[in-house]
């Protein structure tokens, strides 16, 4: 199955009249606030005192390009990256359809080292920093939590399937990994591991829901699946988060390393090809508008957590139309049919280059 490209807009929408937006910086533990407000002249950002953010972005409708005239932060301590992560972020989010942004004045900026791969010359003559969104999505300043993470290097382990032994992976995270404002939604989603200590009871009950156990074959009593919860933890392969909306519990998702994974053997994997499970637990939070979120989310999750990784992958039952549908509407393509013992399945993989190309988070 093969997608013409497009950019994917339908996940934002976009800031109009006065509208406020929160911004997770990865090296910290609070969230910034943004105010948007239309003006004749374009969008006004304003932001804490304490952070000092102002800026105007302007751009024709419809325009692939914006022109982010920044006040504040002046960029010139590298300390400001943050501030202008956030600024950027909310820009992108206010125009759906831009897919780059001209920072003038801001070309030899300390704090756009880390955020600018080109930069150009405005219509003014300013010289200019540009910010390509399928560059600054990619990037760790935001979203994914740095201190629930570490980098390994590419060391070959021992410990594996025989016929493909991985690297060595990294201990599994703890706590909350990934946090992103939904403006469509009007919410904060959020990813962190799951804790059989405090999450079994929660797990134990969507585990048990008909619609889930379908899928899951997991419908179990409290104590099976805490051994399942526990096999986990002993597996350095995969690991469990709860997804949550605004703190609430949503779903149970599973991230895997597909090398060690039972998906392995039926395709040319790689040493940092990725994947995923996932369920959505809480009824009151289904429907397409919120499971495309999470599609997305859990995606872009799993990109920024390991850069060498190019390709995410999944293995849904090929009679499952409605999940192969999302797959196509977040940059999946369906690479064919295989069959494991338990069920037909359907290979689908999302190549980065293109989901963040296409997808505008």
């Amino acid at each position: 199955m093969t997608i013409a490209p497009r950019i994917d807009t339908a996940a934002v929408t976009p800031l109009t009249k006065r509208a406020t937006s929160r911004h997770f910086p990865a090296r910290g533990e609070s969230a910034l606030v943004i105010e948007a407000s239309d003006s004749a002249d374009g969008v006004l950002f304003t932001g804490g005192v304490e952070r000092g953010i102002e800026a105007r972005l302007t751009t024709a409708v419809d325009a692939a390009s914006g022109r982010l005239e920044v006040t504040r932060p002046d960029g010139d301590h590298p300390a400001d990256a943050d501030a202008l992560a956030a600024l950027i972020e909310a820009a992108f989010q206010s125009a759906p359809s831009l897919s780059r942004l001209e920072l003038p004045g801001y070309a030899r900026k300390p704090a756009i080292v880390g955020l600018s791969v080109e930069t150009g010359r405005a219509a003014d003559g300013l010289d200019c920093a540009v910010i390509a969104r399928s560059v600054f999505q990619q990037l760790p300043l935001l979203w994914r939590q740095a201190g629930a993470h570490a980098a390994y290097p590419a060391i070959r382990s021992s410990l594996g399937p025989a016929e493909r032994l991985p690297v060595l992976r990294p201990a599994q995270p703890n706590g909350v990994i990934y946090r992103r404002w939904m403006p469509h939604l009007g919410m904060t989603l959020s990813l962190r591991t799951i804790d059989r200590r405090r999450d079994l009871d929660l797990f134990h009950h969507w585990m048990n829901q008909p619609r889930v156990a379908f899928f899951w074959e997991l419908a179990q009593s409290r104590e099976e699946l805490d051994r399942y919860l526990a096999e986990q933890e002993a597996d350095p392969h995969l690991f469990g988060v709860i997804g949550s909306f605004d703190d609430e519990p949503v779903g149970y998702f599973e991230f895997y390393w597909a090398k060690e994974d039972r998906l392995g053997p039926h395709y040319e994997v790689e040493d940092f090809d990725r994947g995923w499970h996932g369920l959505i637990g809480n009824p009151r939070h289904l429907g397409r508008a919120k499971t495309l979120a999470w599609f997305r989310s859990l995606t872009h999750y799993l990109f920024l957590d390991e850069p060498r990784t190019q390709r995410i992958v999944g293995e849904p039952r090929a009679s499952h139309h409605k999940m192969l549908s999302y797959c196509a509407d977040v940059a999946y393509d369906k690479v064919k049919e295989f069959d494991f013992p338990h069920k037909r399945a359907a290979l689908v993989c999302c190549e980065r280059e293109r989901f963040f190309r296409e997808i505008a988070l």
